[in-house]
């Protein structure tokens, strides 16, 4: 059974791939997009998703447009891919934000004025260190999808650290957001097993069933008369 813990490395193994797959165009095949364009798309649905997009052609055109901009232009971009990551990153620091506030102790405070010097020096240092223990989930400064899944992979795992007990509800929902996170970061990258039956129907009238995924050719074929087609047409009737 694929864990938690799985889930959470697959995210903070695979980010620096899916930045070099947003840079990678989509190239077009059978299915105008290809199979495996369809299949990158089929994660695409949320309700912003037409404003996000047009936000980001305008201002890659208004980059374009610019006689200073550096580089090739114009930019290749999958804009699904960046909207993966967005999502991604988005849920997973919200989640330790969430875990930070309820297993993450505060931090020691510093000693009374009335403390003799040698005690209150020992204490002030104790406090300051526990204060910048770089265990410690900031609400500030790095706040990246592979840290914070890391940060919760320590918490799942029961690092040490200024922490309390993580609560069973708690796991449950860095469970659920880790299953999720992951599962998009791998349909991205198409290193996941993917089945879809098209809302269109064969000239025979049956189903249309996709599969790709895991680093497989993208196929579809004809649950009424069995036609197979890949990214390159038909391969059998």
């Amino acid at each position: 059974m694929t864990t938690t813990a799985t889930h959470l490395r697959t995210i903070a193994v695979h980010w620096h791939d899916l930045h070099e797959a947003a840079g990678t165009p989509v190239i077009a095949g059978a299915f105008g997009l290809g199979l495996r364009g369809y299949l990158a798309r089929l994660d695409d649905l949320d309700a912003d998703r037409a404003l996000m997009d047009a936000a980001l052609a305008r201002a890659a055109e208004r980059a374009d447009s610019n006689p200073e901009a550096l580089g090739e232009r114009p930019v290749p971009v999958r804009l699904s891919v960046l909207d993966t990551m967005r999502a991604v990153e988005a849920a997973l620091v919200d989640c330790a934000d969430q875990t930070a506030a309820v297993v993450q102790r505060s931090p020691m405070a510093y000693a009374p004025r009335g403390w003799p010097d040698a005690d209150r020096a020992r204490r002030d240092q104790l406090a300051r260190a526990d204060a910048l223990d770089p265990r410690r989930w900031r609400y500030t400064g790095c706040r990246t999808a592979p840290y914070a899944a890391l940060w919760l992979l320590a918490r799942v795992t029961r690092a040490a650290g200024p922490f309390t007990a993580l609560p069973e509800r708690e796991e449950r929902r860095i469970a659920v957001v880790a299953a999720g996170a992951a599962g998009r970061v791998e349909r991205a990258l198409d290193i996941a097993a993917q089945r879809r039956t098209l809302e269109q129907r064969h000239d025979c009238g049956g189903a249309i069933d996709v599969h790709g995924g895991e680093g497989r050719q993208p196929l579809a074929h004809c649950t009424g008369c069995g036609q197979v087609w890949t990214e390159g047409g038909v391969v059998a009737a």
